[in-house]
């Protein structure tokens, strides 16, 4: 009789960031789980070129991943970009996902505004380079209260993005600004979804975030004071603890 392979947990890294981002977070998972920890593409050690960074693509990139390492049925947790890839996945293959944490992260598309933004961070890039981006991009994202002392991960975070290459953090931003609304796959998702948020979030503020709550079937909430864009390096132990007890839920332990 062949045995049953192990509940499978997908961490989903974010824009400008690599599967190194979970490797602390997911010290001390149970044993009983599998965790794949893919990079996106274009990113992590030695990325291979890419010619199409949509959400759809990198989606169907994760797919390939998960086919190849047999995960028929995944949790997904996805950080910010990570989750709009995890929308795009799930709206293709609703029924390979038992279970969605939005950590940081939302299904509505960029405003006017954010695409603006986008536009601004993509001119500077090609004007000032990569380096001196990451030296400005990476800070906002924690907290105000968090930006000291905690700028060890600051630093890898900036590291990590500075070794990105040019043209993955051009390819996202342009795929980020021209991704579609999925607040339709939330209303439809037959899977639960947690949503982490951040009350200083400056990328996906709460005002943004608070209305999707209601949208699935089934969802649950982990709103956190004190906390920016980045929650799993801000409150490792408290968002730690929350996607544990809601793996354990969502896969019926």
């Amino acid at each position: 009789m062949p045995a049953v392979p192990p509940p499978t947990l997908v961490f989903l890294h974010g824009f400008a960031e690599s599967a190194a981002i979970w490797t602390d977070f997911t010290q001390g998972f149970p044993a009983r789980y599998r965790l794949l920890m893919p990079n996106l593409p274009g990113h992590g050690p030695n990325p291979e070129p890419v010619a199409d960074y949509s959400m759809e693509a990198q989606a169907r990139a994760v797919r390939a991943q998960l086919d190849a390492a047999g995960a028929e049925k995944v949790l997904l947790v996805a950080h910010s970009m990570g989750g709009y890839v995890a929308l795009a996945l799930a709206e293709a293959q609703p029924e390979r996902v038992a279970g969605l944490v939005l950590f940081h992260s939302t299904a509505l598309p960029d405003s006017e505004e954010k695409k603006a933004n986008r536009d601004k961070n993509a001119d500077f890039i090609r004007r000032h380079g990569l380096g001196k981006f990451m030296d400005s991009f990476i800070r906002p994202l924690f907290a105000p209260s968090n930006r000291d002392w905690l700028s060890a991960a600051r630093a890898q975070l900036e590291a990590i993005g500075k070794a990105t290459p040019e043209a993955t953090i051009l390819g996202g931003l342009g795929a980020m600004q021209t991704r579609p609304d999925r607040t339709h796959v939330l209303r439809e998702a037959a899977f639960p979804v947690l949503f982490i948020g951040g009350h200083e979030d400056v990328a996906v503020p709460l005002e943004t975030l608070l209305p999707q709550l209601a949208l699935p079937a089934q969802s649950q909430a982990l709103l956190l004071r004190n906390v920016g864009h980045l929650g799993f390096v801000e409150e490792p132990e408290l968002t730690r603890r929350a996607v544990l007890d809601f793996a354990a839920g969502a896969l019926g332990e």
